[in-house]
């Protein structure tokens, strides 16, 4: 496996120097953030992004993510012109080393949680999601970290009234006419394109949500018989769900050559299915890392991993879920585990 770092770009208070410290980081994970969804990358942004990361001693084989327009999702007005862009970011990624393109396909937003700074026992401050906030939230009036914050709240209802309208079968045959036209020009650059799973895997203000569980998983590795065609397996969005057996998941995933992109964290579950964000360390919450690791290295995976989300220590500030030091702590202890998995077995 390969060890990597998300990066914010140069206005992330996290910098490269930080990164390259961290013991048995290969690379960061990145993006070009100033470029509206939709849009095509410019090959300067790109380049220059190369060559901070390569400058400082690292890799630049992931991007995560390159946006999906939410007209490409509704496929509506002008959905084939950004299919058009998006096909071209590949192309122009490709020719700067990038091996592997993490994308979703939630509707409206990405990762939601009800609250970003919960102090925990030990004094930590940690993103928490509590069922009970989350229903009395007007989603149309949202500002959290992977809502789209250019929406006024009449076009948040719009667009939330459109989903909702389009179904759940109706995003599925979205997202095969999406990738039956993006995945050839994956294929002819060798990147491998892998989507990450809906977080939290359930529906929330009955927006529909298709990459939820094992089931979905299947259907979607379905819509193209390509290795190239793959996934980026988190432990905490499908380990949120009680119905989710995470290592089993990998073993049979992984066994097929399809997980390119691994997020490990942990999460603590709680009766109510609400869910806390925890230390990567297995005591601390609800999923066992060891055996997800352990799941990992017995299929021989070597693609890349990266610590996820982590909780804010030690009075750090910054983007929530985003530090430097519990994430670093998780790469620690994610390498320490590799190490003996592999000495175990005398690889």
């Amino acid at each position: 496996m390969k060890m990597t770092f998300r990066w914010y770009g140069n206005d992330d208070p996290v910098t490269l120097k930080n990164i390259r410290q961290i013991p048995n980081m290969s690379g960061v994970v990145t993006a070009v953030y100033s470029v509206p969804a939709g849009e095509v990358w410019p090959e300067e942004d790109i380049q220059k992004l190369k060559e901070d990361v390569q400058g400082s001693g690292l890799e630049m084989e992931v991007i995560e993510s390159v946006p999906v327009h939410e007209d490409i999702k509704l496929r509506r007005g002008n959905y084939q012109t950004y299919i058009d862009n998006y096909k071209e970011i590949i192309r122009r990624l490709s020719k700067y080393g990038v091996k592997c393109i993490c994308y979703n396909f939630m509707p409206v937003f990405d990762w939601t949680r009800s609250q970003l700074d919960k102090e925990l026992e030990d004094g930590s401050k940690t993103l928490v999601y509590y069922k009970e906030q989350v229903d009395q939230m007007d989603p149309t009036k949202l500002a959290l970290p992977g809502w789209d914050a250019s929406y006024t709240p009449a076009e948040m209802t719009e667009l939330i009234d459109a989903y909702k309208a389009l179904g759940e079968e109706g995003l599925w045959s979205n997202l095969e006419y999406f990738i039956k036209e993006i995945m050839p020009v994956a294929i002819e650059c060798d990147i491998n394109m892998a989507i990450h799973p809906d977080d939290p895997p359930w529906s929330i203000f009955n927006i529909p949500r298709i990459i939820k569980n094992e089931n979905d998983l299947d259907r979607f590795l379905s819509l193209y018989d390509d290795t190239h065609h793959g996934l980026t397996l988190c432990s905490g969005s499908l380990g949120c769900g009680k119905f989710n057996n995470f290592a089993n998941m990998v073993r049979k995933y992984g066994e097929m050559g399809r997980i390119h992109f691994a997020h490990i964290r942990n999460v603590k579950l709680l009766e109510d299915g609400s869910f806390e964000e925890s230390a990567h360390y297995s005591p601390c919450g609800s999923l066992d890392i060891f055996e997800i690791l352990k799941a990992y290295h017995d299929v021989g995976f070597k693609g890349y991993i990266r610590p996820d989300h982590g909780r804010m220590i030690w009075d750090e500030t910054g983007k929530p879920g985003y530090g430097l030091y519990d994430r670093a702590l998780g790469s620690t202890y994610i390498t320490g585990i590799w190490e003996a998995l592999t000495k175990m077995k005398g690889v």
